[in-house]
C-alpha cells in the first residue's frame, strides 16, 4: 500500500503536499529541516558527509567499499554565477521545422557567431543569453547570473526570492525556434520529474517566462543548485589545488570511485528504458563529498531511433557507428569510458597490474566492436571495482574479501608440491647417493589445466540447475543426453562436458565439445575463450593458451582467475612479456584464498634465491585457509632444501627446528600417517648432507629433532635411525633393502661395516 505525501509544513503553504524529490510540489521549496531529499541509505551504502574539520582519511573507505571523496564546498552564489556571456562553440543544428542547417558557425578563425541567420532556411538565430541578472521567472525566481552553457540551452542561477538564502537552477533553450531542442527539453522535464536517485540532479518544479519580442513563452527546468566543482574542473586544476582538495594526490582511486557512482546513475536511467548519451566531465559535480549527474537533455529513450542525437564527439563512439546504428546502452559505457580515460591521463596510476587492469578495462568499454562492449552499467561498475580492490591491495591495503560474480571459489591448487610431505620414492628412486635439490620448476600443465576456478554457471541457461549438481566422473551418460532432449543442448552443458572430457584426459572429446559451445554462444563469450585456453594447457600449448587466457583478461579485468592463469604461462614463457609474479603478485595480494598464487610466488622467490623472502611469503597464508597445513610443511621445506647446491644456514636450520616443534596437531596427523618420519628423515638428511666442515656452530639446534651432538658420528647415526624407520612403511621388499642400504651407508665406515653384517645375520 502507497503512503500518501505528507504536507508541506512551511508557515503559509496550505495546499501543498512534499514530493518525492523532497520539494513542495506548491510552493516549491524544499522541506524545512534541510534534509536530503532522497531515502535514508540503506546499511550498506556510507551516511552522510562528515563535518568538516573531521572528516576521514584520504583513504578512508565508504560502506560501498569505494573511497569516501574529500569535501567540496559550496561556492558562494556571487562566485559560481557570472554575468558576463561566454562564447560558445559552433556549429549548432538549426532545428527550426526540423531544418538540418549549421548555424553559430566560425569565419576567419574568429568565435562562433551568436546572432546570425541560418544559410539554409535564412530564419534568423540567437544564443545570447535570454536572462539577465536581476530578471524573474516565474514570480519568484531572481536571476543572479548564469552558470553555464550545455548542449541545448544557457544554465542560470537564481535566488527564491520567498525563502531567501535558497537557490536554484533555471534552464532554458539556447535558440527558442530550434524545434529538436523544444522536444528534447520537453523530454528532459519529463524525465526529471520522475527521476528519484541520489547522484542524479533533481527537478524542483517547471516554469514559463515571457520575453518581449518572442512570439511565445520559454519554459525553464527549475532544478536544485548543486554547488560544487565540475570533473572538467578538477581535470584542468593544477596540482597545488588538487593537492589541496585530495589531502595528498588525485589517484585512480578517486577516478574509480567517480565512475562507479557515475555507472550506477546510469544503472538507474537504463532500467527507466533511457540513455543519457551525454557523459562527460563536465556534466558531472563533484559536491560535499558526492556527485550529480547533470544537464539530462540528451536524454533519450533506449528503443528511439529517429530523434536526434545530442553528444559530445570527443566521447562518443566513432561517427560511422553512430551513423549505422545510433546509441545504445553500451554506447553510454563507452562514453563512461572515455571519461575516465580523461579523468586517469591527470591521476596518479594504479599500481603494479593494477594499472594494467584498469587501462584494459577501458579499452573493453571503448572497443570499436560494440558486441565486445560491457552490456550493462552493472557488469561494468562490478569489474572498475574489482579493479579498485586489486589497486588497493598493491598498495598495501588489507585485502576486502569478497566473491567472484564470475568464478567459482575452488579448492583445488597447483604447484603445492612443497607443501607436500615426500612419498617413500623420494628415496627409493634415486639413482645414485645424490641428495636432490628442492625443485622449483612450474607445475605440470595439465595439473593447472584441472585446478584452474570453473565458472559459474549462467543461471539464465536452461540446463544450468542440472549442470550445477554433476559431478564430472560419467560424461558418456551427460553427453548422450544432450544428443536426445534439446532442454540440454546449451552452452551450459556443452561446457560441462568439455571440463569433464578435459579431467578425464579425453582431450579429443573435450575439444569436441568446446567447438559446440562455441556455435552456441556469441563471438566475444569470454567463457570460450577460459576452456579453450584450459584445453591448450592440458595438451602442452601454452603459447596459445596464453593468447586465450589475455582475451578472457580483456573481457574482465577485475577478475583474479585470468591472472592466475597468465601467471602459471609466464612461468614458463618468461620472455612473452609480463613477469609471472606480477600475475601471482596481483592475486595473493588480493585475494588470500588463492592457495595456487601463494606457492607461486614462493616458487618464483627461490628461483632468485630468496629462501627468506619465499618463507615469509608462505607465512602469509591465514589460518583460516585450507592451504595453511600445507604452507607450514612448505616453510620447513625450504628453509632446509638444498638450492643451487646452497644449503640451509645454522639459523634457518634453528628456525626450521622450532617450526617442526610448533605443529602440534598437525604433527600428530602426520605421524598417523607415516608423513612425520618422511619429513623428519627429509630434514635430517639435508642437514647431515650440508652440514659445514666445522659444524653448525653455537646456533645448533640441539634436542629431539636434530640429536644431543653436533659430530659426523652424530649426524650419520640419527639419520640411519630414520632411514630405517622408513623402511618399515615400504610395499615391496626392493623397497625396503634399499631404504635399508641407504640406512647403512649413512654410517660411518667401520659402524657401517658391523651394521650391515648384523644385518646379513639376522636375514640368515
Amino acid at each position: 500500500m502507497t503512503s500518501s505525501p505528507a504536507p508541506c509544513p512551511r508557515p503559509g503553504c496550505t495546499d501543498g503536499h512534499i514530493m518525492v524529490t523532497g520539494f513542495c510540489d506548491s510552493c516549491h521549496r524544499r522541506r524545512p529541516d534541510g534534509a536530503r531529499a532522497v531515502p535514508a541509505r540503506p546499511a550498506s551504502e556510507p551516511s552522510g558527509p562528515p563535518r568538516r574539520g573531521a572528516g576521514p582519511a584520504a583513504d578512508a573507505l565508504d560502506n560501498d567499499g569505494l573511497l569516501i571523496l574529500p569535501h567540496v564546498p559550496s561556492p558562494r552564489p556571487s562566485e559560481a554565477a557570472t554575468t558576463l556571456t561566454v562564447p560558445l562553440d559552433g556549429g549548432r543544428r538549426c532545428g527550426v521545422d526540423n531544418c538540418a542547417g549549421t548555424i553559430g558557425v566560425t569565419y576567419g578563425g574568429g568565435p562562433a557567431l551568436t546572432h546570425g541567420y541560418c544559410p539554409r532556411c535564412g530564419r534568423e538565430y540567437s544564443f545570447e543569453p535570454q536572462l539577465g541578472p536581476g530578471d524573474r521567472v516565474g514570480d519568484h525566481y531572481e536571476v543572479l547570473g548564469h552558470l553555464a552553457v550545455g548542449g541545448l540551452g544557457w544554465i542560470y542561477l537564481a535566488e527564491d526570492t520567498q525563502v531567501p538564502g535558497h537557490h536554484v537552477v533555471l534552464k532554458g533553450l539556447i535558440n527558442t525556434d530550434d524545434a529538436v531542442a523544444r522536444r528534447a527539453a520537453v523530454e528532459e522535464r519529463r524525465s526529471l520529474t520522475t527521476f528519484h536517485h541520489r547522484d542524479i540532479v533533481r527537478i524542483v518544479t517547471y516554469v514559463q517566462h515571457q520575453v518581449s519580442g518572442e512570439g511565445e513563452p520559454t519554459g525553464y527546468i527549475v532544478m536544485e543548485y548543486v554547488g560544487g566543482r565540475t570533473l572538467e574542473w578538477i581535470r584542468h586544476a593544477s596540482d597545488a589545488e588538487l593537492t589541496a582538495l585530495f589531502d595528498g594526490s588525485f589517484g585512480i582511486g578517486h577516478v574509480i570511485t567517480y565512475g562507479c557512482k557515475i555507472l550506477g546513475a546510469l544503472e538507474y536511467l537504463h532500467a527507466k528504458g533511457l540513455l543519457y548519451c551525454d557523459m562527460k566531465p563536465e556534466n558531472v559535480i563533484h559536491y560535499g563529498r558526492d556527485i550529480k549527474v547533470i544537464d539530462l537533455g540528451a536524454v533519450r529513450r533506449i528503443d528511439d531511433r529517429s530523434s536526434h542525437l545530442v553528444y559530445t564527439s570527443a566521447y562518443a563512439p566513432p561517427k560511422p557507428e553512430r551513423d549505422r546504428r545510433g546509441f545504445h546502452i553500451d554506447t553510454d559505457l563507452f562514453t563512461v569510458g572515455r571519461t575516465l580515460e580523461t579523468l586517469a591521463s591527470r591521476a596518479d596510476p594504479a599500481n603494479g597490474l593494477a594499472e594494467h587492469s584498469f587501462k584494459a578495462l577501458v579499452r573493453r568499454a571503448t572497443h570499436e566492436d560494440p558486441a565486445a562492449r560491457f552490456t550493462s552499467a552493472a557488469e561494468m561498475s562490478r569489474q572498475l571495482w574489482e579493479v579498485f580492490r586489486e589497486h588497493q591491495a598493491l598498495s598495501g591495503h588489507e585485502p576486502y574479501p569478497e566473491r567472484s560474480t564470475r568464478f567459482e571459489p575452488t579448492a583445488a591448487v597447483f604447484g603445492a608440491e612443497h607443501g607436500t610431505v615426500p612419498a617413500l620414492d623420494h628415496w627409493t628412486g634415486r639413482r645414485g647417493p645424490e641428495v636432490p635439490e628442492l625443485s622449483i620448476e612450474a607445475p605440470d600443465p595439465e595439473d593447472a589445466a584441472r585446478a584452474m576456478p570453473v565458472p559459474i554457471p549462467d543461471q539464465h541457461d536452461a540446463a544450468a540447475v542440472l549442470i550445477g549438481g554433476l559431478v564430472s566422473g560419467s560424461p558418456e551418460r551427460i553427453a548422450e543426453e544432450a544428443g536426445r532432449d534439446p532442454a540440454l543442448s546449451t552452452v551450459e552443458t556443452s561446457l560441462w562436458l568439455c571440463r569433464a572430457y578435459l579431467d578425464a584426459g579425453d582431450t579429443d572429446r573435450a575439444r569436441q565439445w568446446l567447438g559446440r559451445a562455441g556455435e552456441q554462444s556469441g563471438a566475444y563469450d569470454w567463457r570460450i575463450f577460459w576452456h579453450r585456453g584450459l584445453l591448450l594447457l592440458a595438451t602442452h600449448q601454452i603459447q596459445q593458451a596464453m593468447s586465450e587466457f589475455i582475451a578472457v583478461y580483456a573481457s574482465l579485468p577485475g577478475e583474479t582467475a585470468p591472472k592466475l592463469a597468465l601467471g602459471f604461462c609466464a612461468e614458463h614463457l618468461p620472455a612473452e612479456g609480463r613477469r609471472p609474479e606480477d600475475y601471482y603478485e596481483a592475486v595473493w595480494r588480493r585475494d588470500r584464498t588463492q592457495g595456487s598464487a601463494a606457492f607461486g610466488l614462493a616458487r618464483l622467490y627461490l628461483r632468485q634465491g630468496g629462501r627468506a623472502r619465499a618463507v615469509a611469503l608462505l607465512d602469509e597464508v591465514p589460518t583460516t585457509s585450507r592451504h595453511y597445513d600445507s604452507a607450514r610443511i612448505a616453510a620447513i621445506r625450504v628453509l632446509t632444501g638444498r638450492l643451487a647446491g646452497v644449503g640451509p644456514t645454522a639459523d634457518q636450520l634453528a628456525e626450521a627446528d622450532q617450526r617442526l616443534a610448533q605443529l602440534g596437531e598437525l604433527a600428530q596427523h602426520l605421524a598417523g600417517s607415516g608423513a612425520w618420519d618422511r619429513l623428519l628423515a627429509e630434514v635430517r638428511e639435508n642437514a647431515f648432507v650440508c652440514r659445514p666442515a666445522d659444524g653448525w656452530g653455537q646456533r645448533f639446534p640441539a634436542g629431539p629433532r636434530f640429536g644431543t651432538t653436533d659430530t659426523p658420528q652424530g649426524w650419520s647415526a640419527l639419520l640411519s635411525r630414520s632411514l630405517k624407520g622408513l623402511a618399515d612403511q615400504a610395499l615391496s621388499a626392493s623397497d625396503r633393502g634399499d631404504l635399508l642400504d641407504r640406512a647403512y651407508a649413512a654410517l660411518p665406515r667401520t659402524a657401517n661395516l658391523r651394521e650391515v653384517l648384523r644385518g646379513r645375520w639376522r636375514t640368515t
